[in-house]
C-alpha cells in the first residue's frame, strides 16, 4: 500500500492515531499515522459490544447476589480468573472463591489492596459499581452511521 492510500476512516480512535506501514515515494517502508479504517473499526466496535455485554451480565449477577464486585472489574478489564490470579499473586481457586459474595465480604485489607492495585483503583472503589455497563460514547455514534 502506498503512503497516500493508507485509509483514514475516523471512528473509534477519535483523537488517537495508529501507525501503519506503507511504501513511500522511494519504494521503502515508512510508518504512516492513520485514524483507522472501516474493517478495523467494525471489529473494534464488535469487541466493545461484547465487553459491554459481559460487564452488564456481571452487574446482573452481582445485583442478584450471585457474584462479588470482582466479577464486574474482571469483565471491565477483560480478565479471567487465571489472569487476575497471576496479577494479584494468588491461586486461581482463591480468586474463584472471592468471586462469591460471602468470601468477598470477608476479604482482608491486604487482599483488597492487591485487587485494587491490579485494577488501578482505590480500595473503596472496589465496591462502587455503575448502575449499568456503559459503552464508550464514540461507539454509539458509529452504530448510527
Amino acid at each position: 500500500m502506498k503512503q497516500n492510500d493508507v485509509p483514514q476512516d475516523a471512528a473509534i480512535l477519535e483523537q488517537w492515531r495508529e501507525l501503519a506501514y506503507a511504501v513511500d515515494d522511494r519504494g521503502e517502508y515508512a510508518l504512516v499515522p492513520t485514524v483507522g479504517w472501516d474493517p478495523a473499526n467494525l471489529a473494534n466496535l464488535q469487541a466493545w459490544q461484547v465487553i459491554a455485554a459481559d460487564m452488564a451480565a456481571a452487574l446482573e449477577r452481582i445485583h442478584a447476589g450471585q457474584a462479588s464486585p470482582l466479577a464486574f472489574h474482571m469483565a471491565r478489564h477483560q480478565m479471567d480468573t487465571a489472569l487476575l490470579a497471576s496479577y494479584a499473586g494468588l491461586s486461581r481457586w482463591r480468586v474463584r472463591r472471592h468471586l462469591k459474595p460471602g468470601p468477598y465480604a470477608r476479604l482482608s485489607a491486604s487482599l483488597r489492596r492487591r485487587y485494587a492495585a491490579v485494577f488501578a483503583i482505590d480500595e473503596a472503589e472496589l465496591d462502587e459499581l455503575p448502575a449499568r455497563a456503559e459503552v464508550p460514547v464514540c461507539l454509539d455514534d458509529i452504530e448510527k452511521e
